[in-house]
């Protein structure tokens, strides 16, 4: 418990409500800015003594319903209660499992990109979103039930009986173990996950390899630069992988695109006016 620094940020966030923000009378007589300490107490539903204590760096570490309180009270943002949690030496309890909500912004983004492929991954390896370029590339993911969009089970558990070909990725056995690493800090971030736990099971289940890369508890996974897809109607597509963190909602955008001028590229352009059309692949 950092008490200094608690008690610095307490007063900066006291200090900025104005008291008509709170529900409460400005008053004739008011010299200090924002709340009285008293006031925040009485929000808080804690006494006036206890937090006075903690805004001198005097009190003991605060309970996470104090917290719960000082939080409300202080209007706190999702980062700031954070924040005020990591300070009192009490972190937030993670939440229950990842987001799947994806912001419209980030699917405007998709639909803005027309000459590359990019699809929204959750923090379990599930395609949550996607643009038309990604399903002509990589697998129309709207026919697609929602366990069967998960990259990781793909990758360890079929659908080719003949062996794994995900999407015929040049370099489908660094995916996989990149995507178990992924898994494995997954799991640690949303330990009460009913979801997870059922993913992971099955995959313990059903795949030696899986098994054995996760009883290494590597979690440092190697980013894919580049890498080469194998289409059934314009042969090799070789991209450049990019990847942008949605921190917030801990989902990633990955990005495909080709070397300008390559044939790769004109690839690209002819499947973006395919699109997942079905047409007869010749030979």
């Amino acid at each position: 418990m950092d008490r200094r620094e608690l008690a610095g940020f307490l007063r900066s966030r006291r200090e900025r409500i104005a008291p008509a923000d709170a529900g409460l009378p400005v008053g004739p007589r008011r010299r200090t800015p924002g709340l009285r300490r008293e006031e925040v107490a009485q929000l808080a539903f804690i006494s006036a003594e206890y937090y006075t204590r903690l805004e001198q760096a005097r009190g003991p570490r605060p309970s996470r319903e104090v917290l719960a309180g000082l939080a409300h009270a202080l209007r706190l943002s999702d980062a700031e209660r954070a924040h005020l949690h990591h300070l009192a030496g009490a972190p937030p309890a993670p939440p229950a499992g990842p987001s799947r909500e994806v912001r419209q912004s980030i699917l405007d983004l998709l639909r803005r990109l027309p000459q590359a492929a990019a699809v929204v991954l959750s923090a379990t390896y599930e395609v949550i979103a996607w643009n038309e370029l990604a399903a002509a590339l990589l697998e129309d993911f709207s026919a697609l039930p929602r366990r069967d969009r998960n990259l990781v089970r793909r990758a360890f558990l079929g659908p080719h009986p003949e062996g794994r070909r995900l999407y015929g990725l040049s370099d489908a056995d660094v995916f996989a173990r990149t995507s178990a690493q992924h898994l494995r800090a997954t799991a640690a971030r949303y330990p009460d996950d009913p979801e997870i736990a059922g993913l992971i099971g099955e995959l313990l289940a059903g795949s030696e390899e899986f098994a054995a890369l996760w009883a290494s508890h590597d979690v440092c996974a190697e980013p894919t630069l580049c890498t080469t897809l194998q289409h059934p109607l314009v042969g090799p597509v070789s991209v450049n992988c990019d990847v942008l963190d949605i921190a917030d909602r801990d989902q990633r955008v990955v990005i495909y695109t080709a070397a300008p001028g390559s044939r790769s590229e004109e690839a690209l352009r002819l499947l973006s006016v395919v699109g997942t059309q079905r047409m007869d692949v010749p030979g």
